[in-house]
């Protein structure tokens, strides 16, 4: 992979400026010409990102809708399951929900109930 000096990049990066619409340079100049990378890779998309466990969003909700008796869910239930699914990592609100589920299945154990879900 060939590597570039500064000025090199400096004058790469000033062509591909010059040529964009104004439109574009006014959105790079709002954020700061000097901040703008033009060369940064991309981020991964949402649905290649992977998990502690490393498996995609798409892998992990397959795997546990078919780990579940498909008379013990309906629609909403998968629907349920896979917002936690997309959430669990960066949403607050979804590690929330998942942190109070693991307490209260706890709870129903400690306390006898644990037939009941």
């Amino acid at each position: 992979m060939e590597t570039f000096t500064a000025q090199e990049i400096e004058q790469k990066k000033k062509m591909i400026f010059d040529a964009m619409g104004k439109r574009g340079q006014k959105q790079i100049m709002k954020k700061g010409y000097e901040d703008w990378n033009p060369f940064a890779e991309p981020k991964d998309p949402i649905d290649i990102r992977k998990d502690k466990t490393k498996r995609t969003s798409q892998m992990l909700i397959r795997e546990f809708l078919q780990q579940t008796s498909h008379d013990g869910y309906s629609n909403e239930f998968a629907q349920g399951a896979l917002d936690m699914c997309f959430g669990i990592n960066s949403d607050e609100k979804i590690r929330g929900m998942f942190e109070f589920s693991g307490w209260y299945k706890e709870l129903l154990k400690k306390e006898g109930h644990d037939k009941t879900l």
